[in-house]
């Protein structure tokens, strides 16, 4: 396999779209095994939003079948089934065409990633970061989306970038974060980077 194709979720404009590329491009490269970059090029798209990235691997899915297709989606919700089960019954879609190992899951969303990686989060707002808002909880992926959005706001507020905004901010926290920190962390997250190893290899 010589290139790996992930259509992620999210994005919004033309220039968040290119700043969120970037930063997942970084994430996903860093957590590569040294010698799979040389094997399969990867090749991150923004989608912009859920039906739309829905639509936009499904495409991928039959017009490049020498690659490996990924879709990259917010769970939104906690995760009881496969991620195919789970899509199904929250977005009523149909993901027949594709393989079980192409449909991965943020968790129950990105910045679940972020709030597995707290020293990452200091480093971006410094001071006045209150880290102690950050859920401790070993597996983020059981920290209900609402929380995990409230404990980044409130452990932002008094900072001086201010309080988290995903366009001006997730880019530059994404780029930043420790892949095996995040994956110890949140199991799906570790599934896709396993996965991505495995293709590249």
């Amino acid at each position: 396999m010589n290139e790996i194709r992930i259509y992620v979720e999210g994005g919004g404009g033309k220039d968040s779209k290119a700043w969120l590329r970037g930063a997942f491009t970084q994430f996903l490269n860093k957590a590569r095994p040294d010698g799979t970059r040389s094997k399969a090029t990867l090749r991150v798209v923004m989608c912009g939003s859920r039906q739309e990235t829905y639509e936009l691997f499904r495409l991928g899915t039959r017009e490049h079948e020498g690659a490996a297709v990924l879709l990259l989606v917010d769970a939104e919700a906690p995760v009881t089934g496969t991620e195919r089960e789970h899509l199904a019954a929250q977005d009523r879609w149909d993901l027949s065409f594709a393989k079980d190992d192409s449909i991965h899951l943020m968790t129950q969303l990105m910045e679940s990633w972020f709030v597995a990686d707290p020293a990452a989060l200091a480093r971006f707002y410094g001071q006045g970061f209150a880290a102690a808002s950050i859920p401790k909880r070993k597996n983020v992926e059981e920290i209900p989306k609402a929380d995990v959005e409230k404990a980044l706001k409130d452990a932002t507020r008094n900072t001086q970038p201010g309080l988290y905004h995903k366009t001006r901010h997730a880019p530059k926290i994404l780029d930043s974060l420790d892949p095996a920190t995040v994956r110890a962390r949140a199991p799906r997250c570790e599934r896709l980077l396993q996965h991505l190893a495995q293709t590249a290899d």
